[in-house]
């Protein structure tokens, strides 16, 4: 049985990476996949290799930072499918580094982009939602937004602010069965973090990669079941989680975790090379 059987789902950030996979995935459930970015040929690539497969799959060429276009994306999938039953929130953006080293601009966009997009698709999507028998909303957020990492600040602001969100919508929506979710990973090996090695915080490579897949299956899990999180990996979920309940603990941990991170660098910086 393919859960996704006839369900149409909005996917952000799905030109590649996560929201590529997660297409995929959904496509093989079943699904009829809405791909939102800002790249048209990304799109388009990931979209011929659905079909390919025997998928349905919408292309919208959007971008999430711009709010006024986040009605259109939704009418779009509704008119194109008659409905929409599921909604992943998985655009991201970053701004690695000291926070004076950004303009306003740019660190507004990552919270735009992060957090705000987020709410108001989710917000858009609901009259959608109501109408389906097996609605839910996926956002994905991070680690990172358990617990901070220097020189992420606004990227982890804005991943705490999404769980946040998302568990407080859960509880708002019980009554409507409307399911909210969110998938918390650690680093993934994708081009947001594998193009920009360098300034990764050593830190965040002390913890394992995970692939898109990896997060991907956990995305359509969660729109499945509705369970409140899902975290990869589960050691870097425990541990996250024991550094935002004891900051000491954190604090003393971090420069092991520190070189544990930067032998780990030195590895990825082999492998690309």
């Amino acid at each position: 049985m393919k859960r996704f059987a006839e369900r149409t789902i909005v996917v952000t950030g799905a030109s590649a990476g996560v929201g590529a996979a997660c297409a995929r995935r959904f496509a093989a459930e079943g699904g009829r996949v809405v791909l939102a970015a800002r790249g048209r040929a990304g799109l388009e690539r990931v979209a011929e290799e659905i079909t390919a497969a025997g998928g349905t799959a919408l292309v919208v060429p959007v971008d999430v930072a711009d709010l006024r276009s986040a009605q259109g994306l939704l009418d779009r999938a509704a008119q194109a499918f008659g409905g929409i039953d599921v909604l992943v929130n998985n655009a991201g953006a970053q701004a690695r580094g000291p926070v004076e080293h950004y303009s306003a601009d740019e660190l507004a966009r990552v919270i735009t982009v992060n957090l705000t997009a987020p709410i108001v698709l989710s917000r858009l999507a609901l009259p959608y939602l109501r109408k389906s028998p097996a609605a839910a909303i996926v956002n994905v957020a991070s680690l990172a937004g358990r617990v901070p990492v220097p020189h992420e600040a606004v990227y982890c602001a804005s991943k705490a602010g999404l769980r946040s969100f998302s568990f407080a919508l859960a509880d708002e929506l019980a009554e409507a069965n409307i399911k909210v979710a969110v998938v918390s990973p650690g680093p993934i090996d994708t081009g947001f973090i594998m193009d920009e090695l360098d300034i990764v915080p050593d830190i965040v490579l002390s913890q394992p990669l995970a692939t898109p897949d990896q997060v991907a299956a956990l995305v359509v899990d969660s729109a499945a079941d509705g369970r409140r999180e899902r975290v990869v990996s589960k050691v870097s979920g425990y541990l996250t989680t024991l550094a935002y309940v004891f900051p000491g603990l954190r604090r003393a941990l971090g420069p092991m975790m520190e070189r544990r991170g930067r032998r780990a660098k030195q590895r990825y910086r082999a492998r690309a090379s």
